[in-house]
């Protein structure tokens, strides 16, 4: 892993022991899939980044400078994961920011996670309830504790099947996984959750419901296990395929590999073998 640190335009030694992100989650960050030297859904991770910063009111970095440091780190590395993360700046101690704060900037390489069957992943409930929070739903910004202390649950030897965890709200229905959004099937009906109260809206999940006619709003945990099928989403491993939730267990189904198909059109990384 390689991480570089940038206030504004210029690559700086270390992130200031100052920073907002650091001291409050004050920023938001993208997580982006490198395949053939390059991001593929850039344009899609920098609008979204884009909304977020106009949302909370914070100053972007150069955009340029962005893209010219994100294409060398990609041309540099072929394929892996690289995270952007821009936070509000630099300030003083207490909750309210500067005036005017320079945002600070970091972009990090990484190798690629480990493969997940193919034929589908095993899923578990997690305990840890997403607050609702319609001021920061749907944007990825930078306080994760909630994901941190639900991907903790299952770091034990007798959950070391799971693959995933599905988080639901404080009402009980169900949002989205730790780290990918949720799409059912029931008979030719796809549905995912609205995310207008907590959770992420996810490029892969934006690029998603352009191919298919999901329905957006409330999924409940009897809707999640009663589907035909289940999948999961995001920008790293584009679409996984549930296997097993708890005794619950799902065959492969043909449109789910259909709608592979249809983003491995989107983007190249995702293209699944034919079986």
């Amino acid at each position: 892993m390689t991480t570089r640190v940038f206030v504004g335009a210029d690559e700086v030694a270390a992130i200031p022991p100052d920073d907002r992100g650091f001291a409050y989650g004050d920023g938001l960050f993208e997580t982006m899939r490198i395949h053939g030297g390059r991001v593929p859904w850039w344009d899609a991770h920098w609008a979204r980044l884009s909304r977020g910063a106009r949302h909370l009111a914070i100053a972007l970095p150069p955009a340029q400078r962005v893209r010219e440091e994100v294409e060398a780190a990609s041309r540099g590395a072929g394929t892996g994961v690289l995270k952007l993360v821009v936070s509000r700046g630099a300030g003083g101690r207490g909750y309210a920011p500067e005036a005017a704060p320079t945002p600070t900037w970091t972009l990090g390489v990484h190798p690629l996670p480990a493969s997940l069957p193919v034929e589908g992943i095993a899923v578990r409930w997690c305990g840890t309830r997403l607050a609702t929070q319609p001021a920061l739903a749907g944007f990825k910004h930078c306080n994760r504790l909630e994901q941190v202390l639900a991907r903790a649950e299952w770091a034990t030897a007798t959950d070391a099947e799971a693959h995933e965890g599905l988080m639901r709200s404080i009402d009980g229905d169900v949002v989205c996984a730790t780290a990918a959004n949720v799409f059912v099937l029931s008979g030719d009906v796809w549905r995912t959750p609205a995310l207008d109260r907590c959770g992420v809206a996810g490029v892969c999940r934006e690029h998603v419901l352009r191919l298919v006619p999901a329905h957006v709003g409330v999924v409940t945990v009897d809707e999640v296990e009663s589907a035909d099928a289940v999948v999961l989403c995001n920008a790293v491993r584009g679409i996984l395929p549930v296997a097993r939730l708890g005794l619950r267990t799902w065959a492969p189904h043909p449109a789910v590999r259909a709608l592979q198909r249809q983003l491995a059109g989107l983007h190249p990384a995702f293209v699944v073998e034919e079986s």
